[in-house]
């Protein structure tokens, strides 16, 4: 592969280009030019506005641009030119010698540019981007306010994923979608010209190769080799016409709900499992949503195996895509939220079903019709976004009730989508009819189980908080549920509510847990490692015996 990162030579790409592994691990062509590293304008990109890594201070700011000069080389051009952008939060305008080429709201989710017409090859060029964010609550938001402390932590604005040119055919493959079986594939090719050629291999061995004059297509694979945590394994695929090349991956395996001996259970691969997982806010000191390398996400996935953890709930937030593809790899089950926007009263969305009622008509009382219309539209932008990653197991829509509205409708969009995954349409409370699970908060009383007639999620437990001194974001004040003086009184107290609690109701429907939380963040001082990631705050040994007592 051809690659260019900002024109810089490869002992500059290691200390100056942060995160510049190539981004899009499931449409992966032999075109890449890398744009992160230190802007004209002082930022590091892509380290959002605001954390410590970009370099440049948010306070009281609302809007910021973005400015470098870009070459593209001679060489490096085919037919068209597209400007990626990871994510940008929240608001963003892109020119190019002052042109603009394009507009974009959200925040989490990825989009492009066409810059054919505004470029030249060996011509510099100025890239300016103008972004915006008042943290208008119209977009999702996740756990950003400006006032932070407790469960808010400290807000970004920008960009905060990888900047990214490819040059490509008339005639480009635009996306694909393979959904997997246990046995077989099944291939939607978005563009390119047929036939397709492709071909599948299982650890450099090739297993299929034929071609396909349809863009719509099954590969069966023979002795297949499915995916699990235990046994993450992995398939590559290429596809290939008479213009262009694009590499993926993918892997074997079924997820689906099933009575087992009268009691409902999720099945991985036709067998029940039980989901030992944790929230994992996505949260780092030095880059806030933005970690300092794509190796951070692989050390957080693997301090969590060494505690017999196999289930991470991404919470409230997306990441970029290696954080998926290293779950893939790693052999982590994924439960990923949706992005909330629509404001959060604490009355409301927290006090009142915490301890008065968990039940509430969400078809009255709705938000403003474009804060729901956005969120219906990233909620779809965000199946299309994850559809290829096959350690994403369940999708969470709402929440606690943060901007819930009409979620029985969201549940049937979900599920025309993606029919490949659990969907927990209401996690915590105000639940409506439809959902795949019967989805449980509990923090301030035991945990037990009624009987249903479908599988049950305790999707937030724990927080038990213990502060490690020396490893503190804010010695002043912190946060959590019932504090412990030391790591063994909190590896005790854990254990015993494992034990007591959670073991025994697996027999009455309990088909996974999420513990609150994989590290503390910020003020939240109720994580199994530090905020910086430098001390286990549990006895791993202990966690592991735990976890060895979690199945079915």
């Amino acid at each position: 592969m051809q690659t260019y990162v900002n024109q810089l030579t490869m002992d500059d790409m290691i200390d100056e280009v942060p995160l510049s592994k190539y981004p899009r691990p499931h449409l992966k062509r032999d075109s890449f030019m890398c744009l992160n590293g230190k802007w004209d304008d002082g930022c590091l990109v892509p380290f959002p506005i605001g954390s410590k890594n970009a370099g440049v201070d948010a306070e009281g700011l609302t809007e910021y641009t973005y400015e470098r000069k870009v070459c593209i080389k001679k060489e490096f051009i085919k037919d068209i030119i597209i400007l990626h952008f990871g994510a940008v939060d929240q608001i963003a305008e892109v020119f190019i010698d002052d042109k603009k080429v394009g507009h974009h709201e959200g925040g989490y989710i990825p989009f492009e540019f066409d810059i054919t017409d505004y470029v030249k090859p060996d011509v510099s060029f100025k890239l300016t981007v103008k972004v915006k964010d008042e943290l208008d609550h119209t977009y999702p938001y996740g756990k950003q306010k400006y006032k932070r402390g407790g469960m808010w932590y400290t807000p970004i604005m920008g960009i905060w994923q990888s900047v990214w040119i490819e040059s490509v055919a008339k005639d480009y493959i635009k996306d694909i979608e393979i959904t997997p079986y246990l046995d077989r594939i099944s291939v939607n090719v978005v563009g390119g010209e047929a036939p397709f050629n492709v071909k599948v291999s299982f650890k450099e061995e090739t297993v299929f190769e034929g071609s396909f004059d349809a863009p719509f297509f099954q590969v069966k694979i023979n002795n297949p080799k499915l995916w699990s945590p235990e046994s993450p394994s992995l398939y590559d695929i290429s596809i290939a016409t008479k213009t262009d090349e694009i590499k993926s991956y993918f892997g074997l395996r079924t997820v689906e709900v099933s009575k087992v001996n009268g009691v409902a259970r999720i099945l991985l691969n036709k067998k029940p499992v039980f989901f030992n997982g944790v929230l994992d806010q996505g949260y780092f000191p030095e880059g806030i949503f933005t970690p300092n390398s794509e190796k951070s996400y692989e050390d957080d996935i693997l301090r969590l195996k060494s505690l017999g953890i196999n289930t991470i709930r991404k919470h409230i937030k997306i990441e970029p895509e290696c954080f998926y593809e290293a779950c893939d790899r790693l052999g982590m089950f994924v439960f990923q939220d949706m992005v909330n926007n629509g404001d959060y009263k604490f009355f409301r969305d927290t006090l009142y079903p915490t301890f008065i009622s968990k039940k509430k008509d969400d078809t009255k009382g709705k938000h403003p019709e474009e804060t729901m219309y956005f969120f219906e539209s990233q909620m779809e932008e965000t199946l299309a976004h994850l559809y290829n990653f096959p350690s994403i197991v369940y999708y969470t829509i709402f929440n606690e009730g943060w901007g819930q509205f009409d979620s029985d409708i969201m549940y049937n969009i979900v599920k025309a989508m993606d029919r490949t995954r659990i969907i927990d349409s209401t996690s915590g409370w105000f639940w409506q009819e439809e959902s795949d699970v019967d989805s449980l908060h509990v923090y301030f009383k035991p945990v037990k189980i009624k009987p249903s007639e479908r599988p049950v999620i305790v999707s937030e437990f724990g927080g038990f908080s213990y502060k490690e001194e020396g490893h503190i974001f804010n010695a002043k004040k912190s946060y959590g549920y019932g504090g412990e003086k030391t790591k063994e009184a909190l590896t005790k107290r854990i254990e015993k509510l494992y034990l007591d609690e959670i073991v025994p109701a697996i027999k009455d429907g309990l088909c996974g847990t999420i513990y609150t939380q994989i590290t503390d963040v910020e003020d939240e001082i109720n994580g199994f490692y530090t905020y910086d990631r430098k001390v286990c705050k549990v006895d791993k040994d202990v966690m592991k015996e735990i976890a060895k007592k979690l199945k079915i």
